[in-house]
């Protein structure tokens, strides 16, 4: 399976799924639980977003089969090197801000 973060457009099928997904954002969180971020959004393929609050929150891990590639030009390929870069950092200061929590308990 290729790494994150596959390009927009890109059509998968989803572990348990009977429907194609395409991808069409990244980093998406569900307001009902705004402390857990999802790698990708996404909408029913072929139909797209029939409606605003039809987006489908998923991980990578959770994809089984890359059914088509978006497209992976030089914008896809910087976007994907900022968003490893935003995500190792943001999760270094998680782990910071869990180091300290738990020495501020000891």
């Amino acid at each position: 399976m290729k790494e994150k973060f596959l390009p927009v457009g890109t059509v998968v099928m989803l572990e348990g799924g009977n429907k194609k997904i395409m991808v069409n954002g990244f980093c998406a969180i569900d307001p009902t639980q705004p402390n857990v971020m999802y790698d990708y959004s996404g909408v029913l393929y072929p139909e797209g977003a029939l409606s605003s609050d039809q987006a489908l929150l998923f991980d990578h891990k959770q994809i089984v089969e890359i059914i088509h590639m978006g497209l992976e030009g030089d914008e896809h390929r910087k976007f994907n090197l900022k968003m490893k870069m935003l995500l190792e950092k943001l999760a270094e200061q998680n782990n910071n801000n869990a180091n300290n929590t738990t020495n501020s308990a000891a």
